[in-house]
């Protein structure tokens, strides 16, 4: 997902109650303190506090009665404004803290003290009774002489002490130099390979000569051997490397190690539960990012909250939402749907697709050879709706449908029938805020040509699943596709502002050919009509090469029609020649697996991992799943698997990208409630959660002051600050969903 700079501190009150203000500090630079009195030997000028909090000197510390009842972090704070950062400078970030009862949480944050309020450091630690000294390194994304430090120590229910003291900001200090833990130097599928299948894995070494290799079980007895195959310089990576190829094995068991150059792999199973269990988890994953209803403890154990967003306050709610100003005089029942990544918005565009491939996931497991139906049925994933005699697949994905239904514009209003893009907070919100939480105005955005083609595709699509069920809801989706396409056609080249993205993403698209190709060949799939046969057989997009190096996506969507149209039956005219197409698509991609040391179906141009890569990755082996699924040959099935194994630690980080899975996985994804790493009272992300991943541009200050300079597939870092590598996204976790699907169809 294309996303935007988040201000992680949003603090209204925060300029409250000024103890004294004195003039800035000079620029950093040889070592140069930016924090005044931060001994308070004589008095606490110039901090300041929030209103509600009570500070003074104790014992030549500031202390601070906080109170309880506060709903979040920045609703009672301490700090000092006036502080001068200067871009790409190094600084160390250091003080003394305790708190009164122990085990409290103060949120420790380098920022701008007026909006948008960016945090540009921050860290929350747990604080000890005694005192406990903290010391840090940063690296400066910005020059301004409006900094702060400050210390936010709301959101608890109850009333505590905090002290404070030795409080440093020290400028041109030398830079740390971030290096990640990439663990033993042989890189496997950290969760599981199947027995009939590939087993592939890398070998990071210095030498360049044929090295041996043994496969151990979990005794520590060689159950198999071979020698590697050198691999020279991995662009990817910037590593010499190896491959390790023990597929010939056919065993099944548990905590089976490699070993290759003295080195030990992290361990894995042979064996197919992991991906039965990753298809329910990767699915789950969206009952806890649903809006507008109560997540229930034991339904999803650990991430019960109450429900966001249904005019409840703090919420100002999605039950009358209004437009932006100017745009439209009514407002609409927005409620539902699933937040869209780590922040409260949702969005028709990303929707769309994650709809789609929930939809597809199901479709597959009927049309497919290897498909299992059963896998998905009535009762697999425990949300509210289980026991209704509906696939819980089929239900989960109709909260969001219920969602972009409610989008469309009225009857009777200018642009009656087109969707609107998207309906979020007025202005950014800081990390962590359940969405109950939410204080902000809630804003309908213009509709757009593409989101009433999301629209279209993904209710059509529906219409023809939801039939066996509810045949209303499926006339009722099926209608609205109509009208969207009639709308859509009336206005082809309303596009999404790109500047319009305070408060939500902006997803800028500035060319609907695609869109309007997969909705017509989802209308004409679940109709059958000429109009719509005739609009996909004389698109432009029907005979071109749509299967790119980045895949598809929210803004790429060409490919989910042609991948229908190739899997669906139907009479279209040239059908032959689209399955074709997708064929010669997956032999791209698996060229370029072959090519590639970590076994993955995807170099992008220049070595430049994009925004979300891991899902795009994804979205490649799900072509050439595709293609297995159209020919029955066992290359495509075999690429299709391997490349989950990058996306479960066979990559050069050694680690895998979805929560819960492996010995080392990514854990703390930028999300606003699955916050732990900043509030020890908030969960982790839910077992198969899966992180965007490398991402090159590495667009948020956090990922620049670790990772300028990184190459390729060391563009990440598994922090929450970091929202351009490592946020959690509907249509990410779609993409999962997906190839964890097929991937335990083929045990």
């Amino acid at each position: 997902m294309k996303r935007r700079r988040t201000a992680l501190l949003a603090a209204t009150a925060l300029l409250a109650a000024a103890l004294t203000t004195l003039p800035a500090g000079p620029a950093g630079a040889d070592e140069v303190e930016q924090v005044r009195n931060g001994t308070f030997d004589t008095t606490t000028e110039p901090w300041w506090t929030t209103s509600n909090v009570t500070a003074g000197l104790s014992g030549g510390q500031l202390c601070a009665d906080v109170p309880g009842g506060t709903t979040n972090r920045w609703d009672a704070a301490v700090g000092q404004n006036d502080i001068t950062l200067v871009k790409g400078e190094s600084y160390k970030f250091a003080f003394t803290a305790s708190g009164s009862p122990e085990g409290q949480v103060a949120r420790a944050i380098v920022g701008l003290s007026v909006a948008p309020y960016d945090t540009y450091y921050e860290v929350s630690p747990e604080l000890g009774g005694s005192g406990n000294s903290y010391a840090y390194t940063f690296t400066s994304p910005v020059d301004t002489t409006q900094g702060q430090v400050a210390f936010q120590l709301g959101g608890g229910a109850d009333a505590w002490h905090f002290c404070m003291d030795d409080v440093s900001l020290l400028g041109g200090v030398p830079p740390e130099v971030y290096e990640p833990d990439t663990g033993p130097r042989v890189r496997v599928n950290q969760v599981a390979y199947l027995p009939g299948g590939p087993k592939n894995a890398t070998l990071v070494t210095a030498s360049t000569s044929v090295l041996p290799w043994q496969l151990k079980n979990a005794a520590g007895a060689v159950v198999a051997h071979g020698r590697t195959v050198p691999r020279g310089t991995d662009v990817a990576s910037g590593q010499n490397v190896q491959s390790i190829d023990f597929g010939s094995y056919r065993g099944r068991g548990e905590g089976f190690t490699l070993v290759a150059d003295g080195e030990t792999s992290r361990p894995f199973d042979i064996g197919t539960a992991a991906y039965e269990q990753l298809r329910l988890d990767s699915l789950k994953y969206y009952y806890t990012q649903r809006s507008g209803i109560e997540i229930r403890d034991e339904l999803r154990p650990g991430y019960a909250r109450p429900a966001g967003h249904l005019n409840v306050a703090p919420n100002q709610g999605d039950a009358d939402v209004p437009c932006q100003p100017g745009l439209c005089d009514y407002t609409l029942d927005v409620t539902g749907g699933w937040y869209d990544a780590g922040d409260h918005g949702k969005y028709v565009i990303n929707g769309g697709i994650s709809t789609w491939e929930l939809l597809s996931t199901y479709e597959r497991s009927r049309l497919a050879g290897t498909g299992q139906p059963a896998k998905l049925r009535d009762g697999t994933l425990a949300i509210p709706e289980s026991g209704n005699k509906v696939p819980d697949v089929l239900d989960e994905a109709r909260w969001e449908l219920e969602f972009l239904l409610k989008m469309q514009v009225p009857d009777g209003q200018p642009l009656a029938g087109m969707a609107h893009d998207k309906v979020h907070d007025e202005q950014w919100t800081g990390l962590p805020l359940l969405p109950s939480q939410d204080p902000q105005k809630r804003e309908l955005h213009a509709p757009t040509t593409q989101a009433t083609l999301n629209l279209a595709a993904t209710a059509a699509q529906a219409a023809r699943l939801y039939r066996p069920y509810d045949r209303e809801f499926a006339a009722k989706a099926l209608s609205a596709a109509r009208k969207a396409w009639t709308a859509a056609l009336a206005h082809p080249t309303v596009y999404p502002d790109p500047n319009d993205g305070t408060g939500g993403g902006a997803y800028p698209d500035d060319n609907a050919t695609d869109e309007f190709y997969w909705a017509a060949a989802e209308l004409y799939l679940t109709t059958g009509e000429r109009q719509f046969a005739d609009h996909v057989v004389n698109s432009p997009l029907n005979t071109a090469d749509i299967f790119g190096s980045l895949g598809f996506d929210w803004a790429r969507t060409a490919a989910l029609g042609r991948l229908d149209l190739a899997t669906v039956p139907s009479r279209l005219p040239g059908r032959d020649g689209i399955r074709r197409s997708v064929i010669e698509g997956a032999n791209t991609y698996l060229t370029t697996l072959r090519t590639q040391p970590y076994g993955m179906p995807y170099a992008p141009p220049g070595n430049l991992y994009d925004w979300g890569s891991n899902s795009q990755i994804l979205n490649n082996a799900h072509v050439i799943a595709t293609a297995y699924d159209l020919t029955g040959a066992s290359k495509y099935r075999d690429g299709a698997l391997q490349s989950m194994d990058y996306i479960l630690g066979r990559n050069a980080l050694n680690m895998s990208y979805v929560t819960g899975y492996g010995e080392a996985n990514s854990h703390n994804e930028h999300s606003r409630w699955y916050a732990h790493e900043l509030d020890p009272n908030l969960p982790n992300p839910p077992r198969g959660t899966l992180a965007g991943g490398p991402n090159s541009s590495i667009q948020d200050p956090y990922a620049q002051s670790k990772l300028t300079g990184c190459v390729g597939q060391f563009c990440y870092i598994d922090d929450i600050q970091s929202w351009s590598t490592n946020e959690t996204a509907v249509n990410w976790n779609a993409a999962l969903a997906w190839m964890a699907s097929f991937a335990a169809d083929q045990g």
